[in-house]
């Protein structure tokens, strides 16, 4: 049975007459990545800033590896490790002065804060910049160390609010590379925040969006893109008289995919196993082969703006 990572519960936070969070529900499994997508200003960051206990909630219950956050304060800040929007590396010191300097605060050994130094350089890819100041490095290569710092302690559960913000893509792949080998080589559990759709899309085991302060829905990237209108299934054929048998077949709602070249058949559907399973059937009953079926579904750029009416980059105030 997999365990929650995370709960919370009814969870609000207000300044002045603002609501920044309105109740919200949330559940991370163990060893999984959950995604929170909103726009700027939609509550991400004060989310994170509550379930590492960094403020206080006005209301709502939390529990973190198991721990009251409100109550057992000490034991979540054991189990967790957070990596902020900038990075927290001192630009003065060399790479493995950044991380002896974690291993120091967090009371390790000297020896075994050596020898873990050298481990996460290696694991980041810092063996050859480990020994000059983190300012000659570059953005992908100073988040990559806070990264390495953030395991320092051994955190069960690691929060990334917004980790490749600034980043080239292939800095931001190099960092996706990371994040999921820190979840399947470890078992580690991963809250991200991001205004990446795409980063979601390839990371998250599941993914909330959160809209003005309340989680407007909740699923897996299939599930969610299967909630806005505009899927079909796409069926191509070898020549025009089969397409045509199985347009008459399928009824009205089968359409000659514009773009194509006349051999290709969409025909509106969710993406589910029942829809596709349904368009096979009538398929089969009228004997038309088909040459290949592929199914399409709106991306996570057309779930935001259709559940949000925004972009995630809008600018406002967090």
């Amino acid at each position: 049975m997999v365990h929650p990572a995370i709960t919370a519960r009814g969870l609000r936070k207000a300044y002045g007459d603002h609501a920044v969070l309105d109740g919200i529900d949330l559940t991370v499994a163990e060893g999984t990545i959950f995604s929170l997508l909103g726009p700027n200003g939609a509550g991400k960051t004060t989310t994170v800033q509550i379930l590492t206990t960094l403020i206080g909630a006005d209301a709502g219950e939390i529990r973190v590896g198991g721990h009251d956050a409100s109550a057992e304060v000490d034991d979540v800040r054991e189990l967790i490790g957070v990596t902020g929007q900038f990075a927290a590396v001192d630009e003065l010191l060399t790479g493995r002065e950044n991380l002896e300097l974690m291993g120091a605060l967090n009371h390790l050994p000297k020896k075994e804060i050596r020898a873990l130094a050298t481990e996460l350089l290696e694991r980041f890819d810092l063996v050859e910049a480990g020994d000059k100041p983190a300012s000659t490095y570059s953005g992908g290569m100073t988040r990559r160390l806070d990264l390495a710092m953030t395991l320092v302690g051994d955190p069960r559960v690691i929060f990334l609010d917004e980790p490749t913000t600034g980043l080239d893509p292939r800095s931001r792949r190099s960092i996706w590379d990371i994040i999921r080998t820190l979840v399947d080589d470890l078992g580690v559990t991963v809250f991200l925040t991001t205004q990446y759709l795409e980063e979601a899309d390839q990371l998250a085991d599941r993914i909330a969006v959160l809209d003005q302060g309340r989680i407007v829905a909740e699923g897996t990237a299939a599930e969610l893109k299967r909630l806005i209108p505009g899927g079909h299934i796409r069926i191509d054929f070898a020549d025009h008289a089969r397409l045509d048998a199985a347009r008459s077949a399928l009824g009205s709602s089968a359409q000659v995919l514009e773009g194509s070249d006349g051999l290709t058949l969409a025909v509106p559907g969710d993406g589910g196993v029942r829809s596709l399973r349904a368009v096979l059937d009538v398929l089969d009953a009228h004997r038309i082969e088909a040459g290949g079926i592929s199914v399409h579904t709106p991306n996570l750029d057309d779930v935001f703006l259709t559940l949000t009416g925004k972009p995630t980059t809008q600018e406002t105030v967090r």
